[in-house]
């Protein structure tokens, strides 16, 4: 009872924060993983992650489509091109070792950090400056309108890189495409995180079933260790699209790479 009581404490963190910054919460996940259960090899801690990442995504996205701030078309178009990565990075993680796993996925993490650290925003490109590349309007739940343009070829080749390492390292995806939207495809910030969740909760939906069939969660202590996660999970994701609604983009990518910069630093440690 204890430990079911700890683990939906740290859902309910995971929850919160991974919803927050449309991450899914896997970059938190695995590392706190990795150091309660350090005999679980990286194939197991990956699968409780992407199942935990999944329900997240799915709550989060709920709580995001009320608010409409989700890009339907972008979303859809790139959560089918992250399918095919996600399928094979299921199979792929089971031939990673602990110990590179740990290397891997620390280095990843310290250099979306320090991206986003050194990345100055310059100004606005106006709809005339990307000219070709798809244009879309979307007005929230507050009357606030984002007009954007985006490559959507660009976008496509970051999904199917996002669904091949997601599944590899756990932690959804989220945590790379957000900053990639932002930066890359100049998504406006709000929009970024709550289609990014929206992606999300497709792709490692995939990605669950994928390891069920693969026979990840059989294990009777994996699934009370799934279920305790998710007790905290969806009341956490609830909170984070609520307090995401109140805090400047600015403050939201700040939290993404002081969060990245600590997890990748602890992974490099352990």
């Amino acid at each position: 009872m204890t430990e079911l009581l700890i683990l939906a404490l740290a859902g309910f963190a995971v929850g919160t924060l991974g919803t927050l910054i449309g991450a899914g919460g896997g970059f938190i996940m695995v590392p706190v993983l990795l150091m309660a259960y350090p005999s679980l090899p990286p194939a197991v801690i990956t699968a409780i992650s992407m199942a935990v990442v999944a329900l997240n995504a799915i709550s989060g996205s709920v709580a995001y489509a009320r608010a409409r701030r989700i890009d339907y078309k972008a979303g859809v178009l790139f959560a089918l091109y992250t399918i095919p990565g996600s399928v094979l990075g299921v199979f792929t993680v089971q031939h990673v070792s602990v110990a590179l796993f740990h290397v891997l996925f620390g280095i990843l993490l310290l250099l979306l950090a320090v991206y986003l650290f050194m990345k100055k925003s310059g100004p606005a490109k106006s709809l005339t400056q990307v000219a070709g590349k798809h244009t879309t309007t979307i007005t929230d739940r507050h009357g606030v309108s984002y007009t954007y343009s985006y490559d959507r070829r660009k976008g496509i080749v970051i999904s199917v890189l996002v669904g091949f390492f997601s599944p590899v390292l756990g932690i959804g995806g989220g945590i790379i495409h957000v900053p990639a939207m932002v930066q890359l495809l100049h998504f406006p910030m709000h929009i970024a995180t709550a289609t990014s969740h929206f992606i999300l909760a497709v792709m490692a939906t995939v990605t669950v079933v994928t390891h069920a069939v693969n026979g990840s969660y059989a294990d009777h202590h994996v699934q009370m260790m799934i279920l305790g996660l998710c007790l905290g999970v969806i009341p956490g994701a609830q909170l984070g699209a609520y307090l995401s609604h109140r805090l400047q983009s600015g403050l939201i990518i700040r939290l993404l790479a002081v969060s990245l910069a600590l997890v990748g630093l602890r992974m490099l440690l352990l």
